[in-house]
């Protein structure tokens, strides 16, 4: 008696594996690439050096900038970059952004 099983019942975990994950994790924003699109127009290039988004949390956008002294300039202009950034987008889909010192890619 053979140990080879049937291969014809086998999948490729490939196939498994994004079905399983449905289950536990939000579909990626498709608005990310849009706001790394219109975000240099939105900010300025000054600015732009030296803050970039990083991620969305529902409608809160995650920007790194190089320095601390930067998350305080940037809180002063808050509420116009997010209204730059929406009409960049089309739409309304930053309502809060929150500045941290970080990698900026």
């Amino acid at each position: 008696m053979s140990d080879k099983k049937n291969t014809k019942d086998f999948v490729h975990i490939g196939n498994i594996i994004p079905n399983a994950l449905k289950n536990y994790r939000r579909q990626p924003d498709s608005g990310m690439g849009k706001v790394w699109e219109v975000w240099n127009k939105a900010v300025g290039e000054m600015i732009a050096k030296d803050a970039r988004p990083s991620a969305f949390k529902g409608k809160l956008l995650i920007v790194n900038v190089s320095s601390s002294a930067w998350i305080q300039n940037l809180q002063f202009e808050k509420d116009e970059i997010i209204k730059k950034v929406n009409a960049g987008l089309g739409k309304r889909q930053i309502e809060d952004i929150q500045f941290k010192v970080g990698p900026l890619k």
